[in-house]
């Protein structure tokens, strides 16, 4: 057995917990004795989820519903962990949206949950979760990221830009916190075969078999064991990582193909 196959005593918050990876790091964690907060905007299908953990697990997650993006989510959070005698040492910010449009078109309500749920959000709970685990000398944070915050590219501004700032802010956090033994990971993962990006199964099984899509449960595991062992990043495939730098060589022109063949069209919105 590895020294973090049984996780019996610890506690772990996931954030978008309610389908897709949340749901699958929530049913992996309590798999291993992990106990469970699973946090979501979504009430019908937290619940869903948390009873059909509880089955899978005969250990049933506690359910937090909630706007992420609300003033005082850290102090919904501390309040939640007191009244259920709760002490979390993992926090997974795993809470995302997606939209694939430009600036112009998209609303203001729309940047606003970009800014609040993938800025806002990670920063407060990182914030308020660190300062709790500095005091106590353990803890790990695990902050999602994506491959997308290298890729400027039209369609993916607001997407890619707060994913961005995720990565930034979790490798600074990585170092701020090495003195006090709380691990930062960021994960920045390429496609995921999950409904963020709405494609239909057909086309989803076929990406994962052709290597472009990861499963959630091969991604979730090995990002679980980054984050366990305190790694600073962790980028799934190495099709991806060697991709980093070839994004960054896409001249003009294909970025532009990009935008009046898809964008411009109407084909992905």
């Amino acid at each position: 057995m590895g020294k973090f196959d049984n996780l019996s005593g610890h506690c772990a918050i996931i954030t978008g917990a309610s389908g897709g990876i949340g749901s699958e790091f929530a049913s992996q964690l309590t798999k291993r004795g992990c106990s469970a907060i699973l946090v979501d905007i979504d009430p019908g299908r937290l619940r869903t989820v948390a009873e059909k953990i509880g089955k899978e697990s005969s250990r049933a997650p506690y359910i937090l519903v909630a706007d992420l993006s609300d003033k005082d989510i850290e102090e919904k959070l501390d309040e939640f962990c007191v009244e259920n005698d709760l002490d979390p040492d993992i926090l997974i910010n795993n809470a995302g949206i997606f939209s694939f449009r430009p600036v112009t078109d998209t609303s203001t309500k729309l940047i606003d949950s970009f800014i609040g749920v993938h800025v806002g959000a990670v920063t407060v709970l990182s914030r308020w979760f660190a300062a709790r685990r500095a005091a106590k000398g353990s803890g790990w944070i695990l902050n999602m990221s994506s491959m997308s915050c290298w890729m400027p590219m039209p369609g993916l501004a607001m997407y890619a830009s707060t994913k961005a700032y995720i990565r930034v802010f979790s490798r600074s956090l990585h170092y701020e916190m090495k003195d006090h033994d709380v691990g930062v990971t960021v994960a920045c993962p390429g496609g995921i075969s999950t409904d963020l990006f709405g494609l239909p199964d057909n086309l989803k099984k076929l990406a994962v078999a052709i290597g472009v899509l990861d499963t959630p449960e091969r991604f979730v595991r090995k990002a679980i064991d980054r984050m366990l062992r305190k790694k600073k990043q962790y980028i799934n495939g190495w099709l991806n990582r060697v991709s980093i730098f070839s994004v960054g060589l896409t001249p003009t022109p294909v970025r532009m193909m990009v935008k009046h063949r898809l964008l411009d069209k109407g084909i992905i919105r």
